[in-house]
């Protein structure tokens, strides 16, 4: 519990990457609004759109981090 005695809603980290409910419903959203998709709903890995790209650089989330990787 908090300070105020109130139930906190936990954003699990794992190895580093967001997980738990948080990471899937941010995952769902970003694939919603189009702004990572897969090369197929197969896939393992999501890649980042350009509209991705254009939405999370408004949030001040910086992508050059991120290390380009063929999927």
């Amino acid at each position: 519990m908090n300070e105020n005695s109130k139930p906190v809603k936990l954003a699990k980290m794992c190895y580093s990457h967001i997980g738990g409910k948080l990471g899937q419903l941010l995952a769902e959203t970003f694939t919603e609004k189009g702004w990572i998709a897969k090369n197929s709903p197969a896939a393992k890995h999501f890649y980042i759109t350009e509209s991705g790209q254009k939405e999370f650089e408004k949030l001040g989330i910086d992508t050059s981090q991120i290390k380009s990787e063929e999927l």
